[in-house]
């Protein structure tokens, strides 16, 4: 794609910067208020600012009620696919509402009340999108749980967020089977000091669950006998949901999403960068628990009257490579969002893009990629087999929008491989060093973005506004810290290329372990990398590099091993000194599809580590283990 839209891209960024109450204020313009804004941007309590001070208005309405009074009741909202219990069906906007003003009717008779907090913790159902619109619609804010996640885990969200009700399944389903959700959240409740009055439960037919007396309450029984009841008008920056990331202390950050500036964000989003309208079918192959699901899978398609698609299964092996291909033909799927990591296991399943011949994807205009660093060769990869564009973005749970995009929908600009594009609307990006100075183009440092971040983004921490500052605003004042390490291109690219502790320093030379991977992708028999830093003796640290191979590869260990090598040393040169690699069967990831790159360096550097909450699978630990002790690395113990 060669589309040269920069000089339009670069004034549509000027006026949101330069004018940013008007552009904002023509933003919101898309969406029902109940009252108008006193002030589009508030700077009076900087360096924490707010959108729409003095608006009102409520989130659900706006994805829900007012497409069902607009006329589009009978379109699909969400079409659920479910290959893992081999059921789909579509909910229009009038079931939808429906379901949604019961559910929060029942939650109002039981004492939710605007502002109390809500934890859902759910699989991917229809039901999980139900609770969140329902939180919503009576102000509570919401704060969803990835189903399964460890007890101990939800434990302390429950302790964090004091919820006065908590949205619950009996289990979830994964390829590899069955996963009761129940006897977690049951020992949840009984770890946490904090304690709930009502459980909502939903039961599934592949495993029900028992009810406590008196705490718990059937889902279906609850629903089917509660009134239908009103949305409730919220101000603007009151709370919406509350998010919780990994915190580097081991306690979790609650981020704060407001309800105004996130619908204007979202809105605009749809429209710009995803190119959704009313009508269009939109799917985020995410999950809810994360910040994707939140953003794209329910309320940015919604907000807009699109078709959202709710995907229960995995790009492989439920049942096949093929899946996503299949889903997106079946319903007409205008932009496609899913992870790198899931077309990797894609192309190292499928390397030559068999599952793909006998699918008509013309309706498929875009692929967006996000959430995990997207290599040049997955994106070349994914570009060749559909001949459709494919677009990396990058963006952040705390930002809850994209920093650095394509506006698909309004000024495309050329694709360079390894770069999210150009930064967003709204947000002032900047590549600076240590002492805060910006870098020369093409030189690498810490990605920062300047204040006031745009709508959408985080308020605060939950509770704690003295570590929203410390975590995010206090290292660079002025300035919001991304955590990511980079460098912009003289066009104003902006490649992010790895986490800022992910900067090895190998003899005085800062290398990004972004860019060994980049490069050892590059053979034609990997399928996916993981590259860390390792403690050394002599030059401080050392690039280590696994990787898994795609399936049917028959190289010895020996030649991949020096092939591999040589071609960090063409590409980075021998300052690299890249000797340390070995092929694993799979890399540890997070169930949102980030590799664990901190936990693995842990193991090689024979530091004490804990299980991460949000792995995939535990046994990816023990193979990466395996892997470093041949190397002479790793005799930690969890």
């Amino acid at each position: 794609m060669k589309t040269l839209n920069c000089e339009l891209h670069h004034q549509i960024h000027s006026e949101s910067l330069t004018e940013p109450d008007r552009f904002w204020a023509n933003a919101a313009q898309e969406l029902d208020w109940d009252r108008n804004w006193d002030k589009v941007l508030d700077d009076s309590k900087a360096p924490i600012y707010s959108w729409f001070a003095g608006a009102e208005l409520n989130t659900c309405y706006n994805a829900v009620d007012r497409h069902v009074e607009n006329g589009r009741g009978e379109q699909v909202a969400i079409q659920y696919v479910s290959p893992v219990t081999e059921s789909e069906y579509g909910i229009t906007y009038n079931e939808l509402l429906a379901q949604v003003s019961r559910l929060a009717g029942y939650m109002d008779s039981v004492g939710v009340k605007k502002g109390d907090r809500v934890i859902i913790y759910m699989p991917m159902v229809p039901e999980t999108a139900y609770a969140m619109l329902a939180c919503a619609r009576i102000g509570a804010i919401h704060s969803v749980v990835f189903g399964g996640f460890a007890a101990s885990e939800l434990a302390t969200r429950i302790d964090d967020a004091k919820p006065k009700l908590i949205l619950s399944a009996s289990c979830g389903i994964e390829p590899s089977g069955v996963v009761p959700y129940k006897p977690l959240l049951d020992d949840a409740i009984g770890q946490s000091k904090h304690q709930v009055d009502t459980c909502i439960i939903l039961n599934r037919s592949q495993y029900t669950a028992d009810l406590v007396t008196g705490r718990d309450v059937d889902w279906q029984s609850a629903v089917a006998s509660a009134p239908n009841i009103a949305c409730q008008t919220v101000a603007a920056t009151d709370p919406l949901y509350v998010l919780y990331t990994s915190g580097t202390t081991g306690q979790p950050k609650g981020v704060v999403r407001d309800n105004g500036g996130h619908a204007v964000a979202l809105s605009w989003s749809m429209k710009h960068i995803y190119d959704i309208a009313a009508g269009d079918v939109f799917w985020a192959a995410s999950d809810v628990g994360w910040v994707v699901g939140h953003s794209y899978i329910v309320y940015g398609p919604l907000l807009v009257g699109a078709t959202t698609v709710l995907f229960e299964g995995k790009p492989i092996g439920t049942p096949d490579p093929g899946i996503f291909w299949r889903i997106i033909e079946k319903y007409q799927v205008k932009s496609f969002f899913t992870a790198p990591t899931a077309i990797r296991a894609i192309k190292r399943d499928d390397p030559d893009g068999d599952f793909l011949k006998d699918v008509d994807l013309s309706c498929l205009k875009t692929l967006f990629l996000a959430g995990e660093r997207c290599d040049p060769d997955t994106l070349h990869w994914s570009e060749e087999r559909l001949n459709k564009p494919v677009i990396d973005h990058w963006w952040q749970t705390e930002t809850g929008w994209p920093v650095a995009a394509n506006l698909m929908g309004t000024a495309p600009v050329e694709v360079k491989a390894g770069s999210p594009a150009l930064p967003v609307p709204g947000y002032q990006v900047e590549v600076v060093d240590e002492m805060g100075d910006v870098v020369e183009p093409g030189a690498s440092g810490n990605v920062v973005i300047k204040l006031p971040l745009p709508p959408g983004t985080l308020t605060t921490l939950w509770n704690n506004e003295q570590r929203y500052l410390d975590s995010y605003l206090s290292m660079y004042p002025g300035y919001y810290l991304t955590g990511d390490a980079g460098y912009m291109d003289e066009d104003g690219y902006l490649y992010i290329m790895s986490r800022i502790d992910d900067i090895i320093n190998v003899a005085g030379h800062r290398l990004s372990t972004g860019r060994f991977e980049e490069v050892l992708c590059q053979h034609e028999a990997v399928a996916e990398v993981a590259v860390i830093g390792v403690d050394d003796k002599l030059k401080g640290q050392l690039p280590l590099g696994l990787v898994v191979l795609k399936k049917g590869v028959t190289l010895s260990d020996e030649e991949l091993y020096r092939e591999l090598i040589a071609l960090v040393r063409e590409h980075i040169g021998p300052v690299a000194s890249f000797r340390l690699v070995s092929a694993v069967q799979k890399l540890p990831k997070t169930r949102s599809g980030k590799i664990l790159r901190g936990t693995m360096r842990k193991i090689a550097d024979n530091q004490e580590y804990k299980m991460p909450a949000t792995i995939e699978d535990p046994q990816t630990l023990e193979l990466v283990r395996n892997a470093l002790t041949r190397m002479g690395y790793a005799d930690a113990h969890v």
